[in-house]
């Protein structure tokens, strides 16, 4: 080959390089991390005797294997407080080796190892009772406390979910004479909120397990 057909092709091929390059430069930038715990509801709001069905979804969110995950969901503090509501969790299936429900509590425990970025998800779903108060102001309302271990088992991390657990109970029953169909007015007030003896005890359940 000719030296200068050689130049040719060295040139050539530093144009192709330099074209190429702004676009493995400007790649997008990755997107944000997923939530660790996502939960959704099958619809906004339910009536007395149907179901509502929660898929809940755990995300691993950091960069080496989740060893060990653990959720539970339980009511609020406002909607526990008021009796008129009535309900119960009928059923737990999913990606777990421990999918429990117990009235008004559910307890779970994922399929693990779970790989950076991977999910398992599990479906909870409870009836709302036939003669279940229902009506302007209430709502049942859960909250779900997820803790797991990574790195090892040698890290770990928790939090409290309770985006997507809020379904009003609408269409009430007719009411008795002299009683109010909307929830009581101490618990319409109160915040749903998690109290820190509820978040205590629910790491206080956690450390019974792992030991």
């Amino acid at each position: 080959m000719r030296p200068t057909t050689r130049r040719r092709l060295g040139l050539s091929g530093l144009l192709a390089l330099g074209i190429g390059l702004p676009g493995l430069v400007q790649q997008p930038a990755s997107a944000a991390a997923a939530p660790a715990m996502t939960i959704t509801a099958d619809k906004p709001s339910a009536t007395p005797g149907s179901t509502v069905t929660l898929t809940m979804t755990f995300t691993n969110d950091q960069t080496t294997n989740t060893q060990f995950v653990y959720q539970s969901i339980q009511p609020t503090w406002a909607t526990s407080q008021d009796p008129g509501l009535k309900y119960t969790f009928k059923s737990c299936t999913g990606e777990a080796v421990q999918c429990d429900v117990n009235g008004q509590t559910g307890v779970v425990r994922y399929n693990v190892p779970v790989i950076p970025g991977a999910t398992r998800t599990v479906k909870l779903t409870y009836t709302i009772a036939a003669d279940s108060a229902c009506g302007p102001s209430r709502r049942i309302d859960l909250y779900s406390y997820v803790y797991y271990e990574y790195q090892g088992g040698q890290a770990k991390k928790d939090g409290v979910y309770t985006t997507g657990t809020d379904v009003a109970c609408a269409t009430p029953p007719a009411p008795e004479a002299g009683v109010r169909a909307d929830r009581p007015a101490k618990a319409a007030k109160a915040a749903d909120v998690v109290t820190a003896q509820q978040l205590q005890e629910q790491r206080r359940q956690v450390a019974a397990i792992r030991h």
